[in-house]
């Protein structure tokens, strides 16, 4: 329940420097120290307004802990509860939710300037899956010899053909350009 304490000497002959292992978001049972606080129990009744060392006290009685819920309060609000329960709980919630959160994927379609129509037809249909899948795909020309790069006009012609094959599904934050030998651009899913 306590945060664990490390020390450790920094340098001989200077002073010993401590610090806590994890925080702990809510005051429990010793470490309140109000004068008085507004006790609520664990069924959800409030006990009233008694000092914190008679909350206290409840809690032990009732074999639980005494966590400080709302420390701005006034006077403060503690619930007598089963602390180590309860923080299992929020954990397991808070898994959930991360499980829940959808992240979008940058998925990436690479093509060549002499692609042919089948090709092009297929990577096409990817990224239209992709795009309603929700996410954003990444499609970049390569420009495999140096020759095929005095051609850029050709991968530009190349990129607005498939942007505009995919318009219906998504659409470019940004225009297109060449980064070193690769023409690129990002299509962002449409709501």
């Amino acid at each position: 329940m306590f945060s664990r304490l490390i020390c450790f000497l920094r340098r001989p002959n200077t002073e010993r420097r401590c610090f806590k292992i994890g925080t702990k978001e809510q005051l429990i049972n010793e470490d309140i120290h109000e004068k008085e606080v507004r006790v609520i129990a664990s069924d959800g009744t409030q006990l009233g307004i008694m000092s914190s060392a008679e909350a206290f006290q409840k809690a032990v009685e009732a074999d639980l802990d005494l966590v400080m819920i709302s420390p701005t309060a006034n006077p403060p609000v503690c619930r007598i509860m089963d602390y180590g329960k309860y923080r299992f709980e929020q954990t397991k919630r808070e898994k959930e939710a991360k499980k829940n959160q959808k992240t979008a994927d940058v998925k990436e379609i690479k093509m060549s300037l002499n692609i042919d129509t089948n090709d092009f037809n297929i990577k096409v249909k990817n990224a239209i899956k992709f795009l309603q899948g929700g996410d954003k795909v990444k499609v970049t020309v390569r420009f495999r010899r140096n020759r095929e790069l005095t051609h850029v006009n050709l991968g530009e012609e190349l990129m607005k053909r498939f942007c505009d094959a995919v318009s219906e599904y998504g659409s470019s934050d940004k225009p297109s350009k060449l980064e070193g030998r690769n023409y690129a651009v990002v299509l962002s899913p449409k709501k």
